[in-house]
């Protein structure tokens, strides 16, 4: 068996991986909005031209005024004509930053919002598409934080970081070829200060980056309590937890204050040595040009003009300070959303097999894109495929799907590689019988429906569908011919109506009939907008019961041919049990059917038991059979009896 995929517990400890190889693990999603980058690259001529002009007119006015050397497209003006063309220069400078660098952002930012919603489409697709396993052992409010937090901060990088990196180099390339053009001494100097700054940048984003992930871990930790919390509330409330419960909270929030803490240093520390080498580059250019300057090698102009330089050329470094936090965030995330991404879907449909490209991403065609793979990119072509959508009918008209064999043959499975639940366990359920499934708590029963819905793959053997093994079979033809009834009906917030149909296409008429089959119209009439009556999350605005008989109309509208009740009516009152036993009836009718039933007095009329224990049969057959032999069942039947 192999082990549990779980998210990483302490992902701090890896290697972290380099920013190239983050960003190529973006690049399929970045590659699909090409086009649209296109502009706001173009633009960044302009905008550095004009940036890197500023400086240079200003130098010029100044040497102009000073009756210095200046420029060819100077000569021969008047100080006036030479001082209104430079004042009209740099007017159109301003301009040009003003509309274009506002336009820029827009642009960038809008596609960074699609690539973020394309990233949380895929991750949302794929999270759904996990076997059940995975969610055994990872807390909601991890998974919760890595879809919304993570995706967010991710988003950051796109429409903050990505192109604003591209602009920050883009622009200190031009100013140094155009300082190298104008005096290469003072070019060169500015270019030896450069380095070492870049260098303690990339340091302090190491630790930053280390931090970060740490701090996020610990977010997820607190969300993950909060959800616990709040899914528990009864729990909490009646046995008096609030205070403890708070103090475990407190306890998490403090440690994620400690990690915020140590990013807000590293944030600090690059802020700081930003401004504190731009000073040390504005007292370099003095002293060297200065010296440059008494030996008549340098003009004032120029030099003004390079005061400006050093203060223009670690404006795209301290603009990398302002987004430090935001990418060194997003770069965290890329690697906790990649863990996610790459945990594998267990439970595949068989190659070949009704496959549809699912994916907001897909790139068809293509050598780069959704579909790319390797270790530099986002692993998304193990997204879930699915057959085309069953085409459901009225259930009136809409054929029953026909009565199914079932077969477990030499079965085993444990959610524990070492702890096996069921024992090369071997049984057939002929077409359209009746069985039911009894045993004590912990014999295997939940755990043969879960395998039978393929909820999870089994170890050993094979469990076969009219003789087709399961993992042949396309998941959604899986689902279509069997409908399952859990004790706890989970309901979805919306109308009663689509938590019926559960996003199927039905019409409102076959809602209805499948209601009166399950003898809940009644019910649903009486709600204050009958079947357009709006349910809370989880439905707390209806009863235990009413929750159950919506689940079998939720069976019932999909007509299957095999129909598996675990517990089904075990949260029903008297009274309500006894007004669905005849809906059961019809409902049962020509239909294979599993029952797990703890209270036995309710399955005596099936056509077999089958008596579990420890995860292996040891007896069937009917319940007078059962009781004749005086074994495991007969003695659970009268311990019941006896306890009535």
């Amino acid at each position: 068996m192999t082990a549990t995929p779980t998210l990483p517990s302490d992902p701090i400890d890896r290697q972290s991986d380099s920013d190239w190889r983050l960003f190529l693990r973006m690049w399929p999603y970045i590659y699909q909005h090409r086009a649209a980058l296109v502009l706001p690259l173009i633009l960044l001529v302009p905008l550095s031209l004009s940036n890197a002009l500023q400086p240079v007119l200003i130098g010029q006015a100044i040497s102009l005024i000073r009756q210095e050397p200046v420029m060819g497209f100077l000569d021969g003006r008047t100080l006036q004509g030479g001082l209104n063309l430079l004042v009209g220069l740099l007017v159109v400078t301003v301009l040009i930053r003003l509309l274009l660098d506002g336009f820029q952002s827009y642009l960038v930012q809008a596609v960074g919002q699609k690539i973020t919603a394309d990233i949380r489409n895929d991750l949302f697709t794929h999270v759904t598409s996990l076997a059940v396993r995975f969610f055994d052992r990872t807390p909601v409010g991890k998974l919760i934080t890595r879809i919304t937090s993570d995706v967010d901060a991710l988003g950051d990088v796109f429409s903050t970081g990505a192109v604003g990196i591209i602009t920050d180099v883009f622009s200190i390339v031009v100013l140094l070829v155009v300082m190298f053009t104008m005096q290469w001494q003072l070019a060169l100097m500015l270019l030896c200060l450069l380095l070492p700054v870049t260098w303690l940048i990339i340091y302090f984003q190491q630790q930053f980056r280390k931090a970060n992930y740490k701090a996020r871990e610990h977010l997820s930790e607190l969300n993950a309590a909060l959800q616990e919390n709040v899914a528990g509330i009864n729990v909490v409330q009646l046995f008096r937890r609030e205070r403890y419960n708070a103090e475990m909270y407190r306890h998490t929030n403090q440690k994620y204050i400690t990690a915020v803490d140590t990013t807000i240093f590293y944030d600090s520390a690059v802020s700081s040595t930003l401004e504190w080498i731009s000073l040390v580059a504005i007292g370099g250019v003095l002293w060297l040009g200065g010296l440059l300057v008494m030996q008549e090698a340098l003009t004032f102009g120029t030099l003004a003009t390079f005061i400006l330089f050093a203060q223009r050329l670690f404006d795209p470094l301290r603009q990398f300070a302002d987004k430090f936090t935001a990418i060194q965030a997003g770069l965290t995330a890329v690697e906790r959303i990649t863990d996610l991404f790459t945990v594998p879907v267990e439970i595949r449909d068989p190659e070949g097999v009704g496959r549809e490209e699912v994916g907001s991403q897909a790139v068809k065609g293509e050598g780069v894109g959704h579909g790319a793979v390797g270790p530099d990119t986002f692993p998304t072509t193990h997204l879930p495929t699915y057959p085309p959508t069953h085409p459901l009918t009225h259930p009136s008209t809409h054929p029953l799907t026909k009565a199914s064999e079932i077969c477990f043959d030499h079965v085993t499975f444990g959610y524990k590689a070492d702890e096996p639940v069921l024992k090369d366990l071997t049984f057939t359920i002929r077409p359209g019988e009746k069985v039911a499934l009894v045993g004590p708590t912990g014999a295997g029963k939940s755990s043969i429906i879960r395998l039978l819905c393929r909820l999870y793959d089994i170890n050993q053997g094979a469990i076969l569908l009219d003789g087709v093994d399961l993992r042949d079979l396309p998941q959604a033809e899986l689902r279509r011919r069997m409908a399952v009834v859990l004790q706890d009906g989970f309901l979805f917030a919306g109308d009663v109506k689509s938590n019926i149909t559960l996003g199927e296409d039905y019409p409102r008429s076959a809602v209805i009939e499948a209601a009166k089959q399950t003898n809940i119209h009644g019910l649903i009439e009486q709600l204050p907008q009958g079947y357009d009556t709006e349910l809370r999350e989880r439905g707390t605005n209806l009863s235990g019961g009413q929750k159950q008989l919506l689940a079998f109309a939720r069976a019932a509208i999909r007509n299957p041919g095999i129909l598996v009740l675990d517990e089904a009516t075990a949260n029903l009152d008297v009274g309500t049990e006894a007004m669905i036993q005849q809906a059961l009836e019809r409902l049962l009718e020509g239909r294979t059917a599993i029952i797990i039933a703890h209270r036995l007095s309710t399955i005596r009329h099936v056509d077999r038991i089958l008596v579990l224990k420890h995860g292996e049969l040891v007896e069937q057959g009917t319940h007078d059979e059962l009781l004749a032999q005086e074994g495991l069942y007969s003695s659970l039947y009268r311990l019941q009896r006896l306890g009535a």
